[in-house]
């Protein structure tokens, strides 16, 4: 694989690892002890930290693209593993 294709493949993980990391960790103003500003939604973050967001995020995808090109290298999970239905076969 092209280094080029393996930092497309990164930057994917790291995109969706975004939507995996982004609820642990958040406290609301009601949990903070805080005062919520008016208009404020109730689920809204109390103190949103986007670096230490972003080392978890880069965590979580290096680890999961780590365990992507192991896969590529040694083909633990192939294709034709994930063919339930059989179409090669004609069902």
């Amino acid at each position: 694989m092209r280094w080029t294709s393996m930092l497309a493949i990164y930057v994917l993980f790291w995109a969706f690892s975004v939507f995996l990391v982004l609820p642990f960790g958040v406290r609301t103003a009601e949990e903070a002890g805080a005062e919520k500003i008016p208009g404020q939604a109730e689920s809204a973050p109390h103190d949103f930290r986007i670096g230490r967001t972003a080392i978890r995020v880069t965590i979580v995808a290096t680890i999961l693209f780590l365990l992507f090109v192991a896969n590529y290298q040694f083909g633990w999970i192939t294709t034709d593993m994930l063919d339930f239905l059989d179409v090669a076969n004609g069902l």
